[in-house]
C-alpha cells in the first residue's frame, strides 16, 4: 500500500477512524494539531477504541467532517489546528488546493500559476506528493491539463474515487 511516513517531527498521538468507504484513515497528531492523514490499510489493525484525551475534541470535529463528507457535504474543517511544515513554495500550493471546490478540478499547470509560479507545475506535483493531510487539503482535486488524473500518493484508485463522490468526473 502506497502511503507517507509522516517526517520532520515525531508525532505525539495518533488515532485511527475506520468507518470510510475509502478504508480506514490514519489520523496523527502533535501538540498543536492534525500533522498528517494517512490512507493506510495497516492503521486497521492499530485502530484504538477511544481518542486520548489531549486530541478526543479535535477527532470529533474530524469524525463530523469526514462523515458528512462522505455523505456528499463539503468537507470544512476550518477549525481544526493543523501543523503544517514545508517549504514556502509547498505552503503556498497548499493554501490554493484549500480553495479549490467540491466536484471542481484544476490542472497542475493551473494551480502552479495560482501559487504565483507559472511555469512551476512540476514542483505544484511533489508538493501535492508531499501534502501531508490529503483530503483536507485536496490535492486528489488537481489533474493532468488533457483530462488524465495524474497521481495521487495515497493510489489512483481512492483519487477517481474521490473524484467520482464528488461528481467532478
Amino acid at each position: 500500500m502506497n502511503h507517507k511516513p509522516i517526517p520532520y517531527r515525531a508525532v505525539k498521538f495518533s488515532y485511527v477512524l475506520t468507518d470510510t468507504p475509502v478504508g480506514p484513515l490514519g489520523l496523527h497528531f502533535t501538540s498543536k494539531g492534525l500533522a498528517a492523514l494517512t490512507f493506510n490499510d495497516q492503521d486497521a489493525a492499530a485502530a484504538n477504541a477511544s481518542p486520548p484525551p489531549e486530541i478526543a475534541a479535535w477527532v470529533e470535529i474530524i469524525k463530523r467532517g469526514v462523515d458528512g463528507y462522505f455523505h456528499g457535504r463539503t468537507l470544512d474543517l476550518s477549525s481544526l489546528p493543523l501543523d503544517l511544515r514545508g517549504t514556502s513554495f509547498q505552503l503556498r500550493v497548499w493554501r490554493e488546493l484549500r480553495k479549490i471546490p467540491w466536484g471542481q478540478t484544476i490542472s497542475y499547470k493551473e494551480l502552479a500559476a495560482r501559487a504565483g509560479s507559472p511555469k512551476g507545475f512540476r514542483a505544484v506535483g511533489q508538493a501535492n506528493g508531499a501534502n501531508p493531510i490529503p483530503l483536507i487539503i485536496p490535492c486528489h482535486r488537481v489533474i493532468n491539463a488533457n483530462g488524465a488524473l495524474g497521481g495521487f500518493s495515497s493510489g489512483l484508485h481512492r483519487k477517481k474515487w474521490l473524484l467520482e463522490h464528488e461528481g467532478a468526473i
